[in-house]
C-alpha cells in the first residue's frame, strides 16, 4: 500500500467515524482498520518493532 493509498483510508475511517452526516458502515470501517492495521504490522515488523 503507498503512503497515498494509506492517507486516504485513514481519512476515509475518520469521516466514517467521526462525521454526524454520514450513515455509520460498520462493515467498511472494519474493513479499513484490516487494511490499515496489516500496513502498521508490516512495517513495525520489518524495523524490529520499534515503529
Amino acid at each position: 500500500m503507498t503512503e497515498t493509498d494509506y492517507a486516504r483510508k485513514l481519512d476515509e475511517l475518520d469521516q466514517l467515524l467521526n462525521d454526524p452526516d454520514l450513515p455509520m458502515e460498520p462493515d467498511r470501517a472494519w474493513s479499513l482498520l484490516a487494511e490499515i492495521s496489516q500496513r502498521d504490522l508490516a512495517l513495525s515488523g520489518a524495523d524490529g518493532g520499534t515503529a
